[in-house]
């Protein structure tokens, strides 16, 4: 578990009240309570609520004194008794009523600010943020030359604290660079991970393999299907320092790329190629394989054989801790994976498994089950069916070449058994399921040409939202919202927050920088590019 702190934040809300927030700690028992303080200007702190908080992790100050700057701390009170101060959080005289916080960034000429995520990189207890920046780009079938993968880490107040470049032996696109940020070792500093290549250069200026190296395929006319991609030379793993940047431990990248032809599969996109598609297609999580360390496995390949090799960071050393290998396109456990992967425990003994789309490999490494469901676009994993025990998963397919199948299923996560399938011999593209609709227990789901919204029993309830996309947990009931492009509905009552001068990423796609509780009052934030 992250070592954070309380995580305190104010923002003037309005002319006349601020919205304070702040983080209940995973270790922390249920009947805690809190008490929070303000002091204005050179003023002695006061206590602002009259009775112990005990419903929620913020507040609302309707008695700040704007003139003046306003200084926040809270206080945990435990049986009684007031615990030590937490860090404070200073809202400014005359701030602005402003619900956002601006991080200034130093983007490198012609690069765009894409994926980012959170850790704590220097053990502060505040998370800081790593920020893919992303210049010229392709997806893996086309053809072309990128620019090389940028990653800057800031404070959130917009100091940059280091710039790894991964060089021109990375290919910049969507499938390629799968990066995790996560504390691995346990000394509170978390790391940052991801595939690297001769000429990758850290934090601290040192470059990974031969900086004299250049592997893209420059041989053949710009339109050749090969032209610009990668598919010689060493691949190697590597884990950086979160405080610094610099290269920690580099290690050859499991799997390798050969045979290029052998990332093939059936049906469900399986397909075939030997131009750098398939065997470019990469996923990673984090899980706690062992119940009480975490691990972070690096994937390769979902639409024929498909890889996952699990690696552990600790006492400054980095192992394999185990492979998985469909091997071929023929294993019932290829051509399963997604675009993306869940983590979960599913089966209930304290250890993570990894939801591979229609498969899912225990936390040994070994395959649990194969659905045979194949490849799809999206993924929901959590107890969608309240119902009965265990979790469930929710996914779509692409019912493509000729196949048949269910477009939409969900399944059990413990057992594969299959508890619904919607959208027979029809390709599905896109698809959600989780807790919409209050007046339905337990989760909905709905996906492109379901023609309305389901529980997860498959009743039709009603008409499905307009967007199809992510989800939030915004406001602060126990429903999910809908998170689209920059705005958030809510279902049933329609926009709730558009975020002006604000954009998504990645085109159609209609992805936010990063989506997540960042302070810890049990709320989602979302964060954004700016439109400049």
């Amino acid at each position: 578990m992250e070592n954070l702190n309380r995580g305190v934040i104010a923002m003037r809300k309005s002319t006349d009240s601020v919205f304070v927030s702040w983080r209940m700690l995973g270790t922390e028992p249920q009947n805690i309570a809190f008490n929070l303080y303000r002091k204005t200007g050179n003023a002695s702190a006061v206590k602002i609520n009259p009775k112990p908080i005990t419903e929620s992790t913020n507040f609302e100050d309707a008695k700040a004194d704007f003139s003046q700057s306003n200084t926040y701390f809270v206080k945990a009170v435990l049986k009684g008794t007031e615990q030590e101060a937490s860090k404070p959080y200073t809202l400014i005289a005359n701030a602005p009523a402003q619900q956002y916080l601006n991080i200034p960034l130093k983007t490198p000429q012609g690069y765009t600010p894409n994926d980012a995520s959170v850790g704590d990189l220097d053990g502060d207890g505040e998370y800081e943020i790593i920020l893919h920046q992303t210049g010229r780009s392709r997806d893996t079938p086309s053809p072309g030359i990128t620019d090389p993968p940028i990653f800057q880490a800031y404070k959130m107040d917009g100091t940059l604290l280091w710039q790894i470049s991964l060089g021109k032996n990375i290919r910049e696109g969507a499938h390629y660079t799968q990066f995790m940020v996560y504390d691995l070792d346990g000394d509170g500093i978390a790391e940052f991970a991801c595939k690297t290549a001769d000429g990758t250069v850290d934090g601290k200026g040192k470059v990974i393999g031969d900086s004299t190296k250049d592997w893209r395929n420059l041989s053949v006319p710009p339109r050749n299907a090969l032209y610009g991609k990668i598919l010689n030379g060493p691949e190697y793993f590597t884990i950086f320092s979160g405080k610094t940047g610099e290269a920690l431990a580099t290690t050859d990248y499991i799997p390798n790329r050969y045979p290029t032809k052998g990332w093939n599969g059936h049906g469900g996109n399986g397909g075939s190629d030997d131009s750098g598609n398939r065997v470019d297609r990469f996923t990673a999580c984090v899980a706690y394989l062992d119940g009480v360390h975490p691990s972070v496995i690096m994937c390769r390949g979902y639409y024929g054989r498909s890889v996952l090799a699990a690696w552990d960071w600790r006492n400054g050393k980095l192992t394999s801790r185990w492979v998985f290998d469909s091997k071929d396109g023929e294993n019932p456990y290829s051509g399963q994976g997604y675009h993306n992967l869940s983590v979960a425990d599913v089966d209930g003994d304290g250890k993570d498994e990894i939801v591979y789309g229609s498969m899912v490999v225990d936390d040994n490494g070994k395959g649990l089950f194969s659905t045979g469901y194949r490849h799809g676009d999206a993924l929901h994993v959590t107890d969608l069916d309240i119902s009965r025990p265990g979790l469930e998963v929710f996914g779509v397919h692409e019912i493509e070449e000729g196949t048949k199948g269910a477009g939409a299923t969900v399944y059990d996560a413990r057992t594969g058994e299959t508890l619904f399938k919607g959208s027979m011999d029809e390709d599905v593209g896109r698809g959600v399921a989780d807790d919409i609709d209050p007046s339905n227990p337990g989760a909905e789901m709905w996906w492109s040409g379901s023609n309305g919204l389901y529980s997860i029993k498959g009743v039709r309830l009603g008409d499905a939202p307009r967007s199809t996309n992510f989800l939030s947990w915004w406001d602060g009931d126990l429903n999910r919202e809908l998170l689209d492009g920059n705005h958030i509905d809510k279902y049933k009552i329609g926009r709730i927050f558009t975020a002006e001068g604000c954009i998504s990423n990645n085109g159609t796609k209609s992805t936010p920088a990063l989506s997540a509780d960042l302070f810890g009052d049990w709320r989602e934030e979302v964060m954004f590019r700016t439109t400049d």
